[in-house]
């Protein structure tokens, strides 16, 4: 009887958790129904009229483009990039490896507003201006400790002896890699690139130090239209990027599986 309760009331408390962190999200949900030009929760006829003015918002396509564009390429870098270095961590013979593996990861462990002025500074002082380039390098630091994280983990379950075995088998060494280890290694690329994504798309305190007045991603335009003009409008944007989110996670699950995608699976 004493576990049940214990249990019942563990079960209990996971829930009340899980509501109060999903709260706030809901809420945004249903403000963007309201009937009203005001952040209020709807309290008659429901409007969608919000969602309708979304493609009408000034300089909304240009802010969705940069950002999926710089989202998607430093994506792909960092997924190149941080495959590699996980390789040679698990693989070589990289003295300090568990230095460099923790080098990988450290933008992760200081704050985005540290970051963002330090490379402000850095690439003033090595004459990078466009904010172009700038933004495609900043979002590559941050993407790549998501996939040199989930690769190190990945490659840590991998057999290297297969590679070797494709090779006995009349392969040569790339296409060891693309038949054998690119397969076995699918779920690590897809979560991998999954986090990387999604850290890119919606970056706030790092690219704000790196935009110009025509070079915005979507989350510093979204801040601009709440101080312009605030009405439920921009919770109709946060309620589709929600809905998108939830989609690729339904993907994920199907493809991947959340367990495996959250590190808690083989």
């Amino acid at each position: 009887m004493t576990q049940r309760l214990a249990t019942a009331f563990a079960i209990l408390m996971a829930l009340l958790a899980a509501l109060f962190l999903l709260a706030p999200l809901l809420v945004i949900v249903a403000t963007s129904f309201s009937p009203t030009p005001v952040f209020d929760l709807p309290s008659g006829a429901l409007s969608t009229r919000w969602y309708e003015r979304i493609a009408r918002l000034d300089g909304f396509w240009p802010a969705l483009y940069l950002t999926l564009e710089v989202a998607f390429i430093s994506t792909t870098a960092a997924l190149l990039l941080g495959t590699l270095a996980a390789i040679g961590i698990q693989r070589g013979k990289l003295p300090g490896a568990d230095i460099v593996a923790a080098l990988l990861v450290s933008p992760l462990m200081l704050p985005g507003l540290v970051i963002g002025i330090a490379l402000l500074q850095f690439f003033r002082g090595a004459g990078l201006t466009a904010a172009h380039p700038a933004l495609l390098l900043a979002h590559l630091i941050i993407t790549l400790p998501f996939v040199a994280r989930t690769m190190l983990a990945g490659l840590s379950r991998f057999d290297f002896t297969l590679i070797d075995a494709a090779r006995c088998l009349g392969c040569n060494f790339p296409q060891a890699v693309v038949k054998v280890m690119v397969p076995a290694l699918a779920p690590s690329f897809f979560t991998a690139g999954f986090f990387a994504f999604l850290a890119s798309f919606d970056n706030y305190p790092i690219s704000i130090f790196l935009t110009d007045a025509r070079t915005k991603t979507l989350p510093i335009k979204m801040l601009q239209y709440i101080e312009e003009a605030p009405d439920p409008t921009l919770a109709a944007l946060s309620s589709l990027i929600l809905a998108a989110t939830f989609l690729l996670l339904l993907l994920g699950d199907r493809l991947v599986g959340l367990n495996r995608m959250a590190g808690t699976g083989d």
